[in-house]
């Protein structure tokens, strides 16, 4: 669902004179129509931002500039219930812009969900932020909206510099009961809810915390820099499981800070779900089954990087063979390219030693590994995590210096090593 806003209506007065051929009234009257089109997309204006931000007004040249996103979540079902609360989430940036705007989504809900007083604002330590950064989030001008069962609901541009690897917080309040919310089960950090209205509040009182994202699903920028965006498709690897709570350490975050610190300008975005499987629902929809949503739909993408999101399949009893999970990822390539998304394929990391390794499972690894690096894959470029992480004496096994001790998950060691395995040069425009 694109974001609404509301336009003023164009007005056009062309001047008759005698000299005027009928050619360029041709021309001039074409002009016209294009600049009415142009306008309705994209001249957005946001509505009075309240008592705790400045009026945000269009940036100079922002009608011309495309969105990027910045910062997104794969969706799932089974979120936390709200009622009468203020949800203050927070989340880091990869690159930055001038104008904002925020995804709010309904996917899985059974019934509509309602929120208000939404506010952005620079996160500052906990549940606090820098309150004179508020800036009001409208939705077709106004301070609520309500999102239908199955919907996405996309804000109107706010005027907020936001900075690349900055954190940042989102704020709204749930005026009414919703039994569950749409969430990505595994923020890595913590988020906030306190009772009431408390969108504007430096700090919220009688807080607690809890560890999931909920109804929150991406942030977009606009930047005249911005070169597009990557999304990172994989499972408990690429969301960061074991990975330093609330310190932002998962490679696709430090593949960020790469490109950050490389003058690049590319949206890193990541797709990963603990416990999600190529091939199969279960921990969140298979990654065969949200790939149009979760990257083709991502704003901006052109990019996209398919990780760990086999490692899962690989557990079990009755592992699927090479073959299968080659069929499934050949499926993918072709939709990444039907959408003209360039598809840059990792191989899965070692994890021998896991509880659910067994001799099937290392096969189908195997397989697969050989297939991506072989000839005639279809990817448009190899990634190769599993050099980059395996004990070099027996590289079915983790290298030790990034084993979290489960054999399965890199440390903050291992996910450095991952994001410094991704060649920045893959990313040409």
């Amino acid at each position: 669902m694109n974001a609404s806003s509301t336009v003023g209506a164009v007005k056009w007065t062309r001047k008759t004179t005698l000299a005027l051929s009928a050619a360029l009234v041709v021309l001039v009257v074409a002009a016209v129509v294009f600049v009415r089109r142009d306008s309705s997309r994209s001249n957005e204006t946001a509505a009075d931002p309240g008592p705790a931000a400045a009026q945000p007004t269009p940036s100079a040249g922002s009608a011309e500039t495309p969105w990027t996103g910045t910062w997104a979540v794969a969706l799932q079902n089974g979120g936390p219930a709200f009622e009468r609360q203020t949800v203050r989430q927070v989340m880091r940036t990869s690159i930055g812009g001038d104008t904002v705007r925020i995804k709010l989504s309904n996917e899985f809900g059974s019934d509509p969900l309602t929120v208000s007083a939404v506010y952005l604002a620079a996160h500052q330590r906990t549940s606090t932020v820098d309150a004179s950064t508020n800036a009001h989030v409208t939705f077709d001008g106004g301070d609520s909206v309500t999102i239908e069962a199955g919907q996405t609901a996309v804000s109107d541009p706010v005027e907020f510099v936001l900075p690349a690897g900055g954190d940042i917080a989102v704020s709204a309040y749930v005026p009414r009961r919703i039994g569950s919310v749409t969430q990505h089960a595994f923020a890595n950090r913590n988020n906030y809810v306190a009772a009431g209205n408390q969108s504007t509040k430096a700090s919220l009182s009688g807080v607690r915390t809890f560890d999931n994202y909920a109804f929150l699903a991406g942030i977009d920028v606009r930047n005249a820099e911005s070169e597009g965006a990557v999304v990172t498709l994989g499972a408990s690897i690429t969301d960061g499981f074991d990975s330093t709570f609330n310190e932002n350490r998962r490679w696709p975050d430090q593949l960020a800070r790469r490109l950050v610190g490389a003058n690049r300008t590319v949206g890193v975005l990541n797709a990963g779900i603990s416990g999600n499987m190529l091939t199969q629902d279960g921990a969140g929809q298979s990654a065969l089954n949200r790939f149009d949503r979760d990257v083709v739909q991502q704003t901006g993408v052109k990019w996209v990087i398919f990780s760990d999101a086999a490692i899962n399949d690989l557990g079990g009893d009755r592992p699927p063979g090479g073959e299968e999970l080659i069929a499934a990822l050949q499926q993918l390539i072709q939709r990444s390219h039907d959408a003209g998304i360039k598809i840059y394929c990792a191989t899965l990391t070692p994890y021998k030693g896991a509880g659910y390794w067994n001799d099937e499972g290392e096969a189908g690894r195997d397989a697969l590994n050989d297939f991506i690096k072989g000839d005639g894959s279809g990817c448009d470029g190899v990634i190769d995590f599993d050099t980059a992480t395996h004990d070099q004496s027996d590289p079915t096994r983790y290298d030790s210096r990034y084993d979290t001790g489960d054999h399965l998950h890199p440390n903050d060691a291992g996910m450095e090593a991952l994001a410094a395995a991704v060649d920045l040069g893959l990313f040409r425009v």
